[in-house]
């Protein structure tokens, strides 16, 4: 896979790979504002690849800290399900404000790498079934190919059931 450093355009995202020496391959595609498809449901659909191997990013309160979920654009964070899998109580969505100040992004380009404050992260254990899978590089309109090993290992991230259809 091709590596891209900060210098040909980077991110935080793609610099935290490159500092680990983890390979990844950068995709990008022209991000069309006026879209009805969500981020993630445009980013499968321009790169032309299955939603079940795009994952969005998403950032929720459990217990009022700050966690992430990472599930498929074809299905949606269960909450509950996050909570439990934190060892919480109760998960909702976090104000989107405070999403992005936490992790240095902006929504529709939240990654889960290369955060400006690392949160606890939680996987779709769904991503273990694909050789590689598509996170958000940090930016609209790109994307960040690599193994889900390699992303559970450098967010320090949990595998577990938290997507539902």
């Amino acid at each position: 896979m091709a590596r891209r450093s900060r210098a040909a355009g980077g991110t935080p995202a793609t610099v935290a790979l490159e500092k680990a020496g983890v390979p990844f391959a950068v995709h990008s595609y022209d991000h069309d504002p006026a879209s009805a498809l969500s981020y993630g449901e445009e980013a499968a659909a321009a790169l032309g690849v299955a939603p079940g191997r795009v994952f969005k990013t998403l950032v929720a309160e459990v217990d009022g800290a700050l966690t992430v979920g990472v599930v498929p654009v074809s299905a949606t964070l269960d909450l509950k399900a996050l909570a439990a899998a934190a060892g919480g109580k109760r998960a909702a969505m976090a104000d989107p404000a405070a999403a992005e100040r936490s992790t240095g992004y902006v929504l529709g380009g939240i990654s889960p790498l290369g955060q400006r404050r690392p949160l606890p992260t939680l996987l779709d254990a769904s991503a273990l079934a694909h050789a590689t899978v598509f996170v958000s590089a940090g930016r609209r309109g790109l994307e960040l190919e690599l193994a889900p090993a390699e992303l559970l290992r450098l967010t320090s991230a949990t595998a577990a059931p938290i997507a539902r259809a």
